[in-house]
């Protein structure tokens, strides 16, 4: 008990209480949830990132780095960043709109509405805003590579429960065994008014592993590479023995019925975290995460360590940059834009689906915002008008030179940790950047002094792609693909630069303030 009241005191404790040294090797820089349900649900790991050393932005430009941790550590499934997000706008003012319901909206105004709960479009209405001025953008994606649950994920083997799972996107697989591994995600709950809702669960305990084979046993995997088959090999172990089925189980889930359908005892664990009965979970969908929480790490504290990375940090310097560039009345009175950030999911599936980027969910939003502040006015071709004079920035992480592959890079490109913000190019059109959109945000970071970096790949190589040009030649709006460098992209454990994360922040933010005005100046047909 004392040290549960140690661990509150010390969350809630104001960070400038916070010594600005950074905290001793011997010091863990995130405390680790305890498994136990009297600690609050949210896990604040930021407590020694709060105070910058003495190179950090200044007063005048603080630090974002405590507060990306703690919505990292908030965030484990697209679901969960975009349920924090939604918390995070309602608290600094913007008003929730459904997709359902008319719009009234007013230059000045804040709004955001969110689509399956893993997609989220939020923006501000300039005061100045007149029928064809542009939208002002920063995209991103809520997804990450990880391990899903199967819709039948019971299984057994050896007298062991196993876990069912399926794989989302190109992770690096073979980072995901010997991890302490847990389940989080949303379920579908059947209320006794025979009514039906869904609820966000986190179990924050290790729940479940995928251990690798002793090497007595693989005594070539040194030599010849660790090669797991992906379907017999990652299945995580949940338990050893048949627990007794429950009398909330039904028997379709009795673990001596062949029609099994998840464990009792998964059920149990999760009916248990989110305080029903098992038998009102009638759906679920549910992401293998890692437990050990984001934090700070390196011989100086200058590397955030943390899965997904890839896309949250981008997500969350997008949502920071977007409130705060529209925090008081007056940040928007003399705007003539309307400031939006876009946030995606399924994009390292494709964005093939309602809620990614290949929906036109964006730009149906664009329309129905130019409709709502026409009012009784009529514009000629407003929308088009808009989307003309509109610019997006496609914001996912990028790859960092690699000390020990230096050779993977082109020559003359070669992106590095704590060098500021990436613009991405590539001649065949996987990023959409072109001379006119990177000299744009160029400008920006010029006008702010602020390090920008770029990069291309090697010919004999090939390239990933974003979303960016995806929404490009679907909304038809000049776009810029960038991104903060990172290594170990797509590993269940990713790093990056703590400096280039607040870099990243002042650059959006600076773009949401000061992009209109230096986009007049600009004249390209």
């Amino acid at each position: 008990m004392a040290l549960l009241r140690a661990h509150h005191l010390l969350l809630m404790r104001p960070r400038a209480a916070f010594s600005s040294r950074p905290p001793p090797l011997s010091s863990s820089p995130c405390r680790r949830a305890l498994p136990t349900t009297a600690v609050a649900s949210r896990l604040l790991c930021s407590h020694h990132a709060s105070s910058p050393p003495d190179d950090a932005p200044t007063s005048a430009s603080p630090s974002i780095v405590a507060d990306l941790l703690d919505y990292l550590n908030e965030s484990w499934t697209q679901f969960h960043a975009t349920a924090e997000a939604k918390r995070q706008l309602l608290d600094a003012g913007f008003t929730l709109l459904s997709e359902n319901d008319d719009w009234d909206l007013q230059p000045g105004g804040r709004y955001f509405f969110t689509r399956n709960m893993s997609c989220l479009i939020a923006f501000a209405v300039g005061e100045k805003y007149k029928l064809g001025n542009g939208f002002n953008i920063i995209a991103a994606h809520t997804d990450s590579p990880c391990l899903k649950l199967k819709p039948r994920s019971a299984s057994f083997k050896s007298g062991h429960q196993m876990v069912n799972v399926q794989t989302y996107g190109g992770g690096l697989w073979h980072t995901w065994f010997d991890r302490d591994l847990t389940l989080a995600g949303r379920v579908i709950l059947k209320d006794a008014d025979g009514s039906f809702k869904h609820e966000l669960v986190k179990v924050s305990r290790p729940l479940i592993r995928v251990p690798t084979l002793a090497i007595h046993l693989d005594r070539t995997v040194n030599s010849d590479g660790f090669k797991p088959n992906l379907e017999n090999h990652l299945v995580p172990l949940l338990a050893t023995k048949h627990e007794e089925t429950t009398a909330n189980s039904s028997e379709k889930n009795s673990p001596s019925s062949t029609k099994v359908v998840h464990h009792p005892l998964l059920l149990q664990v999760l009916s248990d975290e989110i305080g029903c009965k098992s038998d009102e979970i009638i759906g679920m969908e549910l992401n293998v995460c890692d437990t050990q929480p984001s934090c700070l790490g390196g011989g100086n504290n200058e590397f955030i360590y943390s899965g997904r990375l890839d896309n949250l940090a981008s997500c969350y310097c997008a949502l920071r940059s977007l409130m705060d560039s529209s925090k008081m009345p007056e940040e928007l009175s003399n705007e003539k834009a309307i400031r939006m950030i876009a946030l995606f999911d399924n994009e390292e599936v494709g964005s093939n689906s309602m809620q990614g980027a290949g929906a036109p969910t964006m730009f149906h939003a664009m329309r129905r915002i130019v409709d709502s502040l026409m009012h009784q006015s009529m514009g000629e071709g407003a929308l088009d008008r808009a989307i003309n004079s509109s610019f997006l920035v496609s914001a996912d992480m990028a790859h960092a030179l690699h000390p020990n592959y230096p050779d993977k890079h082109e020559e003359h490109h070669r992106p590095e940790l704590q060098k500021g913000l990436v613009i991405k190019h590539n001649a065949n059109q996987r990023y959409a950047t072109s001379a006119v959109t990177a000299f744009l945000f160029k400008e920006i970071a010029r006008h702010h002094n602020l390090p920008v970096q770029e990069f291309v790949v090697r010919n004999d190589m090939g390239c990933g792609s974003t979303i960016g040009p995806i929404l490009a030649s679907g909304v038809g709006i000049r776009t810029v693909d960038c991104g903060i460098p990172q290594l170990s992209m797509h590993s269940v454990r990713e790093m990056c630069g703590k400096e280039d994360v607040d870099t990243t922040y002042r650059h959006f933010k600076a773009f949401f303030e000061m992009f209109s005005d230096i986009d007049r100046k600009l004249n390209v047909d």
